[in-house]
Order: structure tokens, then sequence, then C-alpha cells
């Protein structure tokens, strides 16, 4: 097992480097930078010349090693981040990117793991119903909802929410975690449910469209399970329906399930991400959307290389608890 994770992540390290490159350069491709949003606010706010503006955003420029090739420009931050673990300087927040990503991930990070443990428990156990009852008007509904989840964007959900919050609710706080007066206050149950009453729209879509696709699966799953010939076997010995289906069908039926995993930490990261632009979260969403529309390109390149990093291990955890789950993957070749 400790060989097969080493070997998993020792192969994650190149695919991050490839990844890292191709993100920088994608980022780097439409024209302007950093420099040009200099110069355009100094000639909106400062009132400055055209030339002036120019010569301000050259010297910017310059400073920040924004005029020397892309290719350098890679490998002087790639660098930075072996050798150093410097991320950068973020250019639009005034502060260094390992302090952005550091403020902003961990918001983002166990707002898409809540979601994740909401949309595993609640998509099985509808997965599970759904199989047991096939075409009955229970399954009949919950395929319906699973529908939805899975073709409605998220951002339309979010917009759709904003409008009925903002509009017809009234609600003046959008777009932050705590009412005022607990912005700075110490955590109690009251901070608490302050700050449920914020995000709950952010984890209820994450977690519907994540719900979705895990009762698909599982649903699937199950039925093609209990049409096997051990599962015909059980009944035939007595057992009882709920045993059959929750000690023989369920355990096997979950295998897909799990290396399913693998991609869905990133599916709810993404959903998160997209839900918080909306209600303009200070999460990881605006954060890249903001660093892209000025050019601050050391930031978006980070969170870009942190989520594919997400996916890495979100895969590499999934193969062991695959493994856990099913002996025969243990056994398999030595290979644990």
């Amino acid at each position: 097992m400790l060989r097969f994770l080493l070997v998993r992540i020792a192969s994650a390290i190149p695919v991050l480097f490839i990844l890292s490159l191709v993100t920088f350069t994608i980022i780097q491709a439409p024209p302007g930078d950093y420099a040009d949003y200099i110069r355009s606010q100094a000639m909106n706010q400062g009132g400055a010349s055209f030339a002036q503006a120019d010569a301000q955003a050259q010297a910017y420029r310059k400073e920040h090693g924004l005029d020397k090739p892309i290719p350098i420009q890679y490998l002087n931050w790639i660098g930075g981040i072996v050798t150093h673990g410097d991320f950068g300087y973020s250019m639009f927040y005034n502060k260094p990117v390992a302090d952005v990503v550091g403020e902003r991930l961990p918001r983002t990070l166990i707002l898409a793991l809540v979601c994740h443990i909401f949309a595993s428990i609640l998509g099985i156990s509808f997965g599970i119903l759904a199989a047991t009852r096939q075409y009955s008007w229970i399954d009949t509904v919950l395929s319906g909802v699973a529908f939805l989840g899975m073709t409605v964007p998220r951002f339309l959900m979010a917009l759709i929410i904003v409008y009925l919050l903002v509009f017809q609710l009234n609600v003046a706080e959008i777009g932050s975690f705590y009412s005022p007066q607990y912005g700075g206050a110490p955590w109690s149950f009251a901070k608490l449910g302050d700050l449920i009453r914020h995000v709950w729209p952010v984890v209820a879509i994450a977690t519907f469209g994540g719900l979705a696709y895990n009762m698909r699966i599982m649903r699937g799953n199950l039925l093609d399970t209990l049409n096997a010939q051990y599962v015909e076997t059980a009944r035939a010995k007595g057992l009882s329906g709920a045993a059959v289906v929750m000690r023989h069908a369920v355990p096997n039926a979950l295998h897909p399930l799990v290396m399913y995993q693998g991609v869905v930490l990133p599916y709810m990261l993404t959903g998160e991400i997209e839900t918080a632009i909306v209600f303009a979260l200070p999460t990881v969403g605006p954060a890249i959307v903001g660093s892209m529309a000025v050019g601050d390109v050391y930031v978006t390149a980070t969170f870009m290389m942190v989520l594919s990093a997400t996916l890495i291990v979100g895969n590499i955890i999934a193969d062991m608890l695959l493994a856990l789950l099913d002996p025969r993957v243990r056994q398999h070749g030595g290979a644990f």
C-alpha cells in the first residue's frame, strides 16, 4: 500500500509541472498584462496623458519582469515555488500570492468538503431508495430531481436564488460570510447560525449537482448488482430483502462510486467556485475572476495549479479507498 502511494505521488509531480506550464501559457495568451491595467488606471483616475501613463506601465513591466518572454516568466515563477516556496507577488492584491491563497483557499475547501459530504450521503441514500423501488413513483421523482441537478447550470441556479433573495425577500447582506455585527466577534452559536444563513445557497447548489451524479451512479450500479447471481443465491438462502441489499449488493455497487470520488471533489470545488462568483463570496472563485480581469497572472496560475493538485489528490484518495474496500484490488498483481 505504501509503495503504491509513493509511486502515485511521484507520478503526479510531472503531471503538475505540465499542467502548470499549460495553464501559465494559456493565461498569458490574451493580449495585455497588469502593466496595461496600471496604464488605464493612471489615465482614468490620475488624469495622466497617454505618454505619461505608458511610461509608468513600461517602468512597472520592467520592474516586475513582465517584459521578459513567457518561458522566462514561467521558469522564474516555478523556480521560486520549487526552491523557496514562493508563489510570486500579487500585483492586484498587493501582497504575496501565498497570503491570498492562504486566506481564500481554506474557505473554499471547507465549503467544498461540506458539499461533498452532503452530496455523498444523500446521493447514495437516494440511489439505494430509487433502485430498490424501481419504476415506482419514488423512483420517478428522484430520477427527475437527478435530471434537474445534472442539467441545470449551477450559475443559473445561483442567479435565480440571488434574484429571489434580493428582489423578493429583500435580503441586503449578499457577498459576505457574516453580518457586520459578527465579523470580528468570537465564535458562538449565534455566529455559526449567521454563517449558515449566508452560505446555505452555495452549499445547497453545489450539493444538488453532486447529489444528482452520485444518485444516478448508485442507482445504476445497484440495479446491475441486484441482478447478479450471488445476490439471487443470497435470496435463495432465505435472507431478508434488507439484508440482501445492504450486506451483499450495496458494498459491491459502491466500487464504481468510490472510483468516481476522484473527480467528485474537484466537481464540488468548481460548483462552489461558480456559485461563489455569483454571490461574490471572498473565496477562490472571485479571486480567479478578479485576477484574470486585470492580468494578475501569478494569482490565477497558482489557483489553477492548486485546483489541478486537488484533482490528482482526489484520484489518489479514490484509489486508496477502493483498495481498502475491495480485497481483489489489494491482491491484484501484488501492487499493494
